[in-house]
């Protein structure tokens, strides 16, 4: 009893939602992010993500390993060094709120089939559910840019992005390197 009165009691000392997530704020931490991701998180540039309509938990994670060192890229790196964790929840809360507008990359269908087939047998819908759309810490991958998904796919398979526990890893070191560019045409031509 005694602990539980010390953890309510420590609880009344912080700020009311000092930790919660304010899209209005990040919607105004955004603008930096706009360069790259488009003014609402709707990248147009091949090998940038789309960020609108993410879950807020999958952006705050990438932002929080981009900060720690567990996902690297020279630019992103960078900019996570200097946000607080407040910052990552805004940022993620006022992507997540944005509308998704995939770039619907519609090339080569027989290569869209043969990555549905690819996609079929790697049970990629187990954790990315169906048309790629995501959950919690799993990213909505469907409608994203190609040339991002592609690279992303080989990261993986490369071991040069871990930070998922091995789980893309483990899935992608038998599916051949064709095969993964016959996946993210898939993926990309998802809505």
């Amino acid at each position: 009893m005694k602990t539980l009165l010390t953890l309510i009691a420590l609880s009344l000392l912080l700020p009311a939602g000092a930790f919660a997530q304010d899209a209005a704020a990040g919607k105004e931490k955004a603008l930096v992010c706009a360069a790259c991701h488009g003014p609402e998180g709707n990248a147009t540039l091949p090998q940038n993500p789309i960020l609108a309509g993410q879950t807020a938990r999958y952006i705050y994670l990438q932002l929080r390993d981009f900060k720690e060192g567990r996902r690297k890229d020279p630019f992103m790196s960078g900019i996570a060094a200097n946000l607080s964790k407040k910052d990552m929840l805004d940022l993620g809360a006022w992507f997540s709120a944005q509308k998704h507008t995939s770039q619907n990359s519609k090339g080569d269908t027989s290569l869209i089939d043969k990555g549905r087939a690819v996609a079929d047998a790697a049970l990629c819908t187990m954790c990315h559910l169906g048309g790629f759309s995501g959950q919690n810490e799993i990213p909505k991958t469907g409608g994203q840019q190609y040339e991002y998904v592609l690279k992303q796919l080989q990261d993986f398979k490369a071991k040069r992005r871990t930070n998922d526990a091995g789980n893309m890893t483990a899935v992608l070191r038998t599916i051949p390197d064709e095969d993964l560019k016959a996946l993210a045409a898939y993926v990309a031509s998802l809505d």
